[in-house]
């Protein structure tokens, strides 16, 4: 079955064409030092044996301004779809979220912390004046990237209460503390999420490191999580080249983390879930 990857960055070599206007004032370490372009990204695909890419925003590199993603979806339909980033409490997020679509975009992301934030998260999440995108959102079955930590989840608890339609994809899971081991109480705000139907995990290499920390292992807390939200409910983005290494060694990280999970869930974390949630990813 093929692979698709759900969560990739582009950045642009092109300074002019493309302005670094990032989220937090400053660019991302990773983004200056290890940067891949669309051609590059193309390349690694074909190395790692990856199908198709969702390409998100790389909000702390080019803030709220997704052309590089949106040319990219553009001029590779057959390889790319992609994620933008909006601000959600602007009065004309709606319009703005619209224009983003036009171009072949399918998902959105809501960005509040990054690598280049030093822990500070956003409190935008409940903020009313998100509500509208929300709501749009519901509207087009649009899925929605949540970045955040695990502070937050009160949040999303409340969003997908209001918005029970809109899918709630949690990256890198939230960041959950998992250190503790089984039965992973440090993260019982994550488990009281399963029982909302429209939240699904986004698992990368921040949750692979969570997953060996302290008494925690993969085959632990993969199952538990399967246990919890079921593998119809969990998908696996790269994060590359955010997170280091190349997109090869990080899909064998990825696979290494899920070797104990059956052929059946193994299928859905690699391919099954990304495609019910970006249809883009089949045509």
């Amino acid at each position: 079955m093929a692979v698709f990857d759900t969560h990739a960055h582009i950045i642009a070599p092109d300074l002019r064409r493309y302005p670094r206007t990032p989220i937090g004032g400053h660019a991302s370490e990773w983004s200056q030092t290890r940067p891949v372009d669309a051609d590059a990204m193309l390349k690694a695909m074909d190395a790692a044996g990856i199908a198709r890419t969702v390409l998100v925003q790389a909000s702390t590199c080019y803030g709220y301004d997704n052309s590089y993603v949106a040319n990219a979806v553009i001029a590779h339909p057959d390889r790319f779809t992609g994620v933008a980033s909006v601000d959600t409490l602007e009065s004309d997020a709606v319009a703005v979220l619209k224009y983003w679509l036009e171009s072949g975009i399918t998902g959105l992301r809501i960005f509040t912390t990054g690598s280049n934030m030093g822990g500070q998260q956003l409190e935008i999440l409940d903020d009313p004046r998100s509500f509208p995108v929300w709501e749009y959102a519901q509207q087009i079955d649009l899925p929605v990237c949540l970045q955040m930590t695990a502070k937050a989840l009160p949040q999303v608890e409340m969003l997908a209460q209001r918005f029970p339609r809109v899918r709630i994809l949690l990256d890198h899971l939230a960041r959950p503390d998992l250190a503790d081991g089984p039965p992973y109480a440090r993260a019982a705000s994550l488990w009281a999420l399963a029982r909302f139907p429209n939240i699904y995990l986004k698992a990368s290499l921040h949750t692979f490191a969570a997953a060996k920390s302290g008494q925690a292992t993969p085959a632990s807390f993969f199952r538990r999580a399967i246990d919890e939200f079921g593998a119809q409910r969990i998908f696996w983005g790269s994060n590359f080249p955010a997170a280091e290494g190349t997109l090869a060694s990080l899909l064998a990280v990825a696979r290494e983390n899920f070797a104990t999970l059956s052929a059946d869930e193994q299928d859905w974390i690699f391919s099954k879930t990304a495609l019910s949630l970006y249809p883009a990813l089949g045509k």
